[in-house]
């Protein structure tokens, strides 16, 4: 991150955990790093297009007692007379392919040690059927996997819709003899989630978690978390780490199944003969 008044800014909203809204109003600010000091909550809420009780509350989930005292803050931080556009400093959007590339940096430094991947490989290549569940913002990120991994899984159930009837899917899979249920579960967590997870876990069910971090809500609820952080520098957060970290779990999962590699070759062999794809 740039010393910038619009990387310092960048700095000050990293680790907090925003609504949209919130966002918004922080990408207005890094936009008018320059002049945000000196600027109204009126009239940084009339640049952002949001409320002025919006701006108060967003003081307040930075940690500072109101827009006054975050105002004080942001003239020590950002002071007036720095341009924002200085040589070599990168705009917002550069900012959070930055901070993902940042993200891929931390997981492979996690990866140096194979072994919690390896342990889940084998957990949900033993587990069959093997449940998938992932919900609103993980919806995309269960679905990939599942994708991918009926290709060389026999049995996969994809959970991506809550409700009453997300337990009784889990009830089905367990009478069907799943061992194991792989989670993603990225931020803003919805409750059913954590609920899903406690309930897959009474039921005798080993519970697999990609999550955002060691700490998330889900957690108390996984028999393994493998965190992959996420992009906050957007209005909504980026996933490329977990994502990646699930095509890396479903490597190891194909490693532990001794005939992932016929499937893929007969699969292969059909869709050639249906013209599946364009060459």
């Amino acid at each position: 991150m740039s010393d910038s008044p619009a990387g310092r800014l960048q700095a000050l909203f990293e680790g907090h955990r925003l609504t949209p809204t919130q966002r918004r109003i922080a990408h207005c600010m890094v936009r008018r790093a320059g002049d945000v000091a000196f600027l109204s909550s009126v009239e940084l809420a009339d640049l952002a297009g949001v409320s002025q009780p919006s701006v108060t509350r967003f003081a307040v989930a930075l940690g500072f007692d109101g827009y006054p005292a975050l105002r004080r803050h942001l003239r020590e931080v950002a002071p007036a007379g720095e341009a924002s556009g200085e040589a070599g400093e990168h705009n917002e959007y550069q900012q959070a392919v930055l901070a993902e590339i940042e993200n891929l940096r931390h997981l492979a430094e996690l990866l140096a040690d194979p072994g919690p991947v390896v342990r889940a490989g084998r957990l949900l290549a033993a587990s069959r059927p093997l449940p998938v569940l992932g919900l609103r913002a993980a919806s995309s990120q269960a679905r990939g996997f599942a994708y991918f991994a009926a290709k060389v899984h026999p049995d996969v159930r994809l959970l991506d819709e809550g409700g009453s009837m997300l337990t009784d899917r889990i009830d089905a899979a367990v009478r069907a003899g799943a061992t194991a249920l792989l989670c993603f579960a990225l931020p803003r967590h919805p409750r059913e989630v954590v609920e899903a997870l406690e309930y897959a876990q009474g039921a005798g069910v080993s519970v697999v978690t990609v999550a955002e971090s060691a700490f998330a809500p889900v957690a108390a609820h996984s028999d393994l978390l493998i965190p992959a952080a996420v992009g906050t520098g957007l209005a909504f957060d980026t996933a490329c780490a977990p994502m990646l970290l699930g095509r890396v779990l479903l490597e190891a999962m194909a490693d532990e199944l001794p005939d992932a590699q016929a499937r893929l070759e007969e699969f292969d062999t059909k869709a050639a003969a249906r013209g599946l794809f364009v060459e």
